[in-house]
């Protein structure tokens, strides 16, 4: 599906005049919102590309030209139908690049007299607007984007007084309140909740991911924008994978029901250098954009399942329902609880800066290089190479976690921080406490072996723990227990790997210990 842009109407009509503004973010990309459900001739509606959100953190140039031909694109799509637009490029003279000022003139000079704005996602934003609407000279009100299935506060008002948060629970709830693949008696179907221990396969002869639908976007003019206005991106320059307009969204999701949903679960945990994108529905940019809404992407998915029982496995559909109303919404709910003071937390006192190759790719670990590498082609990675290859060296290491968070937000395209930061500092970091997870998520290179390919041709022996050739992943996990114990020490379940420790002779233990301490001192050369 081709999508050029062609020249986009960024200000749309010569009208002077307007009662409303409707400010929308660069994630508010809702055609379904209730806003649009009427052309109304005195509403603004306004979009804007901003140099301080281009600054705040250091963005894949993928990322930041995805989510700028996906504004772009909205705003004309709107504006075809009828709804009056403005939107101010990055490199517009009249940009003054920031919100407030912005709002400020846009209210001068089009004679606003209320704004409406949907309530953002980010925390930083939420506090953003709301000191617009402080300053601003006209009323200023704050309404739902209408896209969650919860509301900001809904996991904490479930857990409150509870000591454990586990998405379990939640996800449960979530099950019944929607009544998604569940019983008439309220049961779920199949008798259980989750069949995760079903979906834990590496690669093997088995694995042939169907081949990504291409979106024909035309990137001229947003690269003569990034061209006159010279963010500071990093990544590969290439025209992104992502889906850019609400068809082009469906699309993708046709396709993942129709041709990955069958396999999706059973390799969700695998990786592979062959297959980087394997069976996952790469709807995340999509969904946090709010392209889609996650309601009618599971109801979707469901009904393909429903129609192909013999195809396609209730594991393959629970793992999936699972990850998009249990876990995005959960991620969402611990994000507002624990805000702002969430992203300070620090639990394991880990201080070591971010090894530069996190930004290259160049190391002689297999699995880094290429998780790194696919990231910096595509903006893209899935979850368990985020979580178990560069999260979970991260955490092995102690790489401090507001370095960690940065390169997470920044490299990839679905990153925005209501779903990267719990996702980053609370489950791969552990950097929260165990608010989210109930033991770090860290391995040996054993894990790494198991579930993938990397370790054939490594230049590191994945089954020795020390020596020149020894898998850094090896001596970085016992040192990491080692240093911990007080921490994790009572923690059941990690008792067999302390056991497993313990029974290491001194000198092996010794040998381990020093070649960690080895692998630090050089992280930049590993």
């Amino acid at each position: 599906m081709r999508n050029n842009l062609g020249s986009l109407p960024y200000k749309v009509t010569d009208k002077v005049d307007y009662f409303s503004l409707r400010l929308l973010l660069g994630d508010q990309l809702d055609a379904q919102h209730s806003w649009f459900s009427e052309v109304r001739e005195d509403v603004l509606y306004v979009l804007m590309e901003i140099k301080s959100e281009q600054e705040y953190v250091k963005h894949h140039r993928q990322k930041t030209m995805a989510f700028f031909q996906a504004m772009r694109s909205f705003a004309n799509e709107r504006a075809n139908e009828g709804h009056h637009f403005l939107y101010l490029r990055l490199d517009q003279d009249e940009n003054r690049q920031s919100f407030a000022s912005n709002v400020y003139e846009i209210i001068r000079k089009y004679k606003i007299q209320t704004i409406e704005y949907q309530a953002p996602d980010e925390y930083r934003l939420d506090q953003i607007l709301q000191d617009v609407a402080k300053h601003a000279p006209v009323p200023m009100h704050q309404v739902p984007s209408e896209h969650f299935l919860t509301t900001r506060q809904e996991v904490a008002d479930l857990f409150r007084g509870r000591k454990q948060w586990l998405m379990e629970t939640f996800y449960r709830k979530m099950r019944v309140k929607y009544n998604l693949l569940m019983e008439p008696d309220g049961q779920p179907v199949g008798g259980k909740w989750n069949y995760d221990h079903e979906n834990r396969r590496g690669p093997d002869a088995g694995l042939h991911p169907p081949a990504l639908p291409q979106f024909e976007n035309d990137y001229t003019e947003v690269r003569a924008t990034l061209a006159a206005a010279q963010p500071d991106t990093f990544g590969r320059d290439a025209d992104p994978l992502w889906p850019v307009t609400r068809a082009q969204a469906l699309e993708l999701l046709e396709h993942f029901a129709r041709h990955a949903l069958p396999a999706f679960g059973t390799y969700q945990d695998t990786l592979s250098k062959q297959h980087p994108f394997l069976y996952h529905s790469l709807l995340s940019f999509a969904l946090n954009v709010k392209l889609l809404r996650p309601l009618e992407v599971v109801q979707r998915c469901i009904a393909e399942w429903q129609a192909r029982p013999a195809e396609i496995s209730l594991a393959q559909i629970e793992g999936f329902v699972r990850q998009i109303i249990g876990w995005r919404e959960y991620m969402r709910g611990i994000y507002w609880a624990h805000m702002p003071g969430y992203a300070d937390t620090n639990h394991l006192n880990a201080q070591r800066p971010l090894p530069g190759w996190y930004w290259t790719g160049e190391t002689r670990m297999a699995c880094l290089s290429h998780t790194i590498g696919n990231s910096l082609d595509h903006a893209y990675a899935h979850h368990i190479q985020r979580l178990m290859v560069t999260g979970n060296f991260a955490t092995l290491a102690g790489l401090h976690p507001t370095e960690v968070n940065a390169w997470y937000l920044g490299i990839y395209a679905d990153a925005i921080e209501w779903v990267q930061l719990p996702n980053t500092h609370g489950m791969a970091l552990f950097a929260d406490g165990g608010i989210i997870a109930t033991k770090p998520y860290i391995s040996s290179g054993a894990y790494v072996n198991r579930m993938s390919d990397y370790c054939k041709g490594c230049a590191y022996d994945v089954k020795q723990r020390h020596g020149p050739r020894a898998c850094p992943f090896n001596s970085l996990y016992w040192h990491f227990l080692h240093r911990h114990r007080d921490t994790f020490g009572r923690n059941v379940r990690m008792a067999q790997a302390y056991h497993t420790w313990d029974k290491f002779s001194p000198a092996e233990q010794a040998a381990t210990l020093a070649q960690a301490e080895e692998n630090l001192a050089r992280l930049e050369s590993l």
